[in-house]
C-alpha cells in the first residue's frame, strides 16, 4: 500500500505555532514515528504553503499509483475550490484531517469546502488524526 500525506500552509510550524492548539511536536518527528509504526506501508509526506504546489502534488499522485491521500489543507480547507477541484479530479480516496477541532473554533473554520470530495474527515484528535486516517486505509 502506498499512502501520501499532504499538509498545507503553516503546518511546517507545528511544534512552534500555538502549541496549546497544535501540540509541541513538529511534523517531521511525528512522520518518522508513523513510518516506524507502519513499516509495511509506503508513506510519503509533502508540505507546502503554496496553493498551486499542493494542487500539483495532488495531480502528481495520479501517476504515482498512490492508494490514498491524507490531506490537511490547513486554512485552504475553508476556501480553496481549486484544491477541491483537484481532489475531485482524481480517483484516489482522500481523507481530510485537522489537528484541532475545526467545529469548535472561529466561525470561518467550521466550513470545509474539501470535505464534500473526501471520503471522510477526522478533526480534533491532534496528530493522532493522521494515524487514524492510516488505520482507515488498512481496513
Amino acid at each position: 500500500m502506498k499512502l501520501k500525506i499532504i499538509n498545507g500552509p503553516n503546518l511546517n510550524l507545528l511544534g512552534k505555532r500555538e502549541p496549546s492548539i497544535y501540540g509541541k511536536m513538529n511534523f517531521e518527528d511525528y512522520f518518522e514515528k508513523l513510518k516506524e509504526k507502519y513499516k509495511t506501508i509506503e508513506i510519503e509526506y509533502y508540505q507546502s504553503n503554496i496553493e498551486g504546489e499542493i494542487i500539483n502534488e495532488i495531480q502528481k499522485s495520479i501517476t504515482e499509483n498512490i492508494d490514498g491521500v491524507i490531506i490537511n489543507a490547513g486554512a485552504y480547507s475553508h476556501y480553496s475550490y481549486a484544491i477541491r477541484d483537484a481532489i475531485k479530479s482524481t480517483d484516489i480516496t482522500f481523507i481530510e484531517v485537522h489537528i484541532s477541532n475545526i467545529f469548535n473554533r472561529e466561525d470561518f473554520r467550521k466550513k470545509s469546502v474539501i470535505s464534500e470530495v473526501c471520503k471522510g474527515i477526522i478533526s480534533g484528535l491532534g496528530l493522532k488524526s493522521y494515524q487514524l486516517a492510516i488505520e482507515f486505509f488498512l481496513t
